[in-house]
């Protein structure tokens, strides 16, 4: 795995996981009993965006090097993956 493709994977991982990790520890205006007027009550009271930043960082950190591991140790190949787009063969003229 080079450098630009091990960057690459890492960030569709990390803007991933980033959706599950989101709603975690989240409570709402409604919640906590004070709604900010002009906001809705599903807004969150404390948006703590470091800290989710960081959780998400540890997660795909982690993710990252199971799947890192994985190809290295020549656990995953492409062909562990069934899940692959067919492909028409063409006939050119010869």
């Amino acid at each position: 795995m080079g450098l630009a493709y091990g960057i690459a994977i890492y960030f569709i991982i990390w803007w991933l996981s980033l959706f599950a990790v989101l709603p975690f520890a989240a409570r709402s205006q409604a919640e906590e009993g004070e709604v900010v007027p002009g906001t809705p009550e599903s807004a969150p009271a404390q948006f703590r965006i470091w800290r989710i930043f960081l959780i998400n960082t540890a997660l795909a950190t982690c993710i990252f090097l199971a799947l890192y591991v994985g190809v290295i140790e020549g656990w995953l190949k492409p062909d562990t993956f069934p899940l692959q787009l067919p492909v028409k063969e063409l006939d050119y003229p010869k």
